[in-house]
């Protein structure tokens, strides 16, 4: 009798591990996030302070829930900013939706290198790079990476 109980508990647990494997939805697609618009803050001799507007788009039937964001902010190869932001939002579905995240920096420590790239005549080569962690039940990872020129004489008054 026992033997066939714990067969019975055995086959109910099986079955139910069939029905989580089909809770990972083959149709999921992976949201965009894009770099907006880049605001400046607060500008002290020590410390700047930039706000971050990204903006995601979900393509998918469902609610994506945001929990964190790690990013990455680089200048040629100088680390400008980098940060573990906790988020705790939402995107509806097939909506879209810009996110506003503080960034702080210390260019003071990079003011040499970074006033060679400002006078040479060459694009100055910049990157984002980040990972954002979604879902509540099903984590999912997405990587960000976003690059780009700027020129150096836009910045310098004449």
């Amino acid at each position: 009798m026992r033997a066939l109980a714990r067969l019975m508990l055995l086959a109910l647990l099986l079955s139910g591990l069939a029905g989580c494997a089909s809770w990972g939805d083959d149709s999921w697609r992976q949201p965009e996030v894009h770099l907006v618009k880049v605001e400046k803050v607060r500008m002290r001799l020590h410390q700047q302070e930039f706000v971050l507007h990204l903006q995601v788009i979900n393509p998918n039937d469902s609610r994506l829930f945001i929990r964190n964001l790690h990013y990455a902010v680089h200048l040629g190869d100088i680390l400008l900013a980098e940060e573990d932001v906790s988020l705790w939002r939402s995107v509806g579905a097939h909506a879209r939706r810009t996110f506003k995240i503080t960034a702080r920096t210390n260019l003071w420590q990079h003011l040499k290198p970074l006033a060679k790239l400002l006078r040479s005549q060459q694009p100055l080569h910049y990157r984002l790079q980040g990972d954002l962690a979604t879902g509540l039940i099903i984590p999912r990872d997405l990587h960000l990476s976003r690059s780009g020129e700027i020129m150096p004489g836009d910045f310098l008054p004449e």
